[in-house]
């Protein structure tokens, strides 16, 4: 576990300087659109050393996750191809939901990672084999693109990654041992993040850059992949009375809340707008802290803040019945959501 997050942390660390080199040699930049926040062309390939960093710890330190889960790596490899593809090129959107679903399928169907049960959430419980295939597809796809949304400030998707993994990863500890591979996963993806982070928030714009969609899209899959894995772990456990956590699915989303609240925010101002969902816009959380007048890391800082609030608040009432700290999650996180705009009408009159 120790070398996992050593290595992770030295080889994303050592590898963003050649990708930042490499990148404005070729101009390999971000361009500003309707959605950036920022002003300038930014290197756009952090993601690159990400990868890397996964690619080569993941299978030394923790390869028995390979073979519990067959297509993990394959699945790893497509998103990658296609990240890169996408932050060179920029490719369609139906190009990338193609590879996103299959990816999905693969770890779904091929790998059996999938949602089985919801623990009485909705009065659902056992899902049949069809429906929980399908239900856990569209999980995937959401978290992935849901993840890509709130990268859009510097240090928001990095530290919420961070912040994530690191609740996951101790949840895995406390139910199996420090070696088990999915702890370890979790170790290295907060070294891999925390490795980027150091460029992504640097004030120098020789060192600055982004992680894109191959970043982006790897860490949304991974973190989608931990957190259904979180649920069915206490299915496997459901005899055990110690362990056993009857809101594991509100935990879940408690923990991923950040990403289906901001994007369940912009779909319905999109909506409301009569807009397409598709088009890009500055309506996400992130984007309204900026216009109150916070910088970068500030906005970062409060977003995170308010999460682990949440976070918090769902582990002291972690006993509730599942549909009621369901409803407390989501006023709460609504309320992240709607509160800037709020202020920003208050601070204009």
């Amino acid at each position: 576990m120790f070398l996992g997050f050593a290595f992770s942390f030295l080889i994303t660390y050592l590898a963003i300087p050649t990708i930042i080199k490499i990148s404005r040699r070729k101009n390999l930049m971000d361009e500003p659109d309707a959605r950036s926040s920022h002003l300038r062309k930014i290197p756009n390939l952090g993601g690159i050393a990400v990868f890397f960093s996964l690619g080569v710890c993941a299978p030394i330190f923790a390869y028995e996750l390979f073979d519990r889960y067959k297509f993990l790596f394959a699945s790893f490899i497509i998103l990658f191809f296609v990240g890169v593809m996408d932050d060179i090129m920029v490719l369609r959107a139906y190009k990338k939901l193609l590879a996103q679903i299959l990816v999905s399928a693969l770890m779904v169907i091929g790998s059996d990672v999938r949602i089985r049960s919801l623990f009485g959430l909705f009065g659902v419980y056992e899902i049949n084999y069809y429906i929980s295939v399908l239900f856990s597809i569209l999980t995937f796809i959401i978290l992935i693109n849901a993840f890509n949304l709130i990268d859009g400030i510097d240090g928001l998707a990095g530290s919420y990654t961070v912040v994530t993994s690191a609740l996951f990863g101790i949840s895995f500890f406390r139910l199996g041992n420090h070696n088990d591979p999915l702890v370890i996963l979790c170790v290295i993806l907060i070294a891999a993040s925390l490795g980027f982070l150091i460029y992504n928030l640097s004030n120098k714009r020789s060192s600055k850059i982004f992680m894109g969609d191959t970043g982006s899209m790897i860490l949304g899959f991974l973190l989608s992949f931990t957190g259904i894995s979180f649920i069915d772990i206490f299915i496997a456990k459901k005899d055990d009375v110690f362990y056993h956590l009857q809101a594991a699915p509100v935990i879940a989303v408690a923990i991923l809340i950040l990403p289906i609240v901001d994007t369940i925010t912009v779909i319905i101002t999109r909506i409301y707008h009569k807009k397409s969902i598709m088009s890009p816009d500055k309506n996400h959380i992130h984007h309204k802290l900026l216009n109150l007048g916070l910088s970068h890391k500030r906005s970062t800082a409060l977003i995170i803040s308010y999460f682990l609030l949440i976070i918090a608040v769902t582990y002291c009432l972690r006993h509730l019945n599942v549909n009621q700290l369901l409803i407390i999650i989501m006023i709460l996180g609504f309320m992240g959501a709607y509160l800037p705009i709020f202020l920003l009408r208050f601070k204009k009159d």
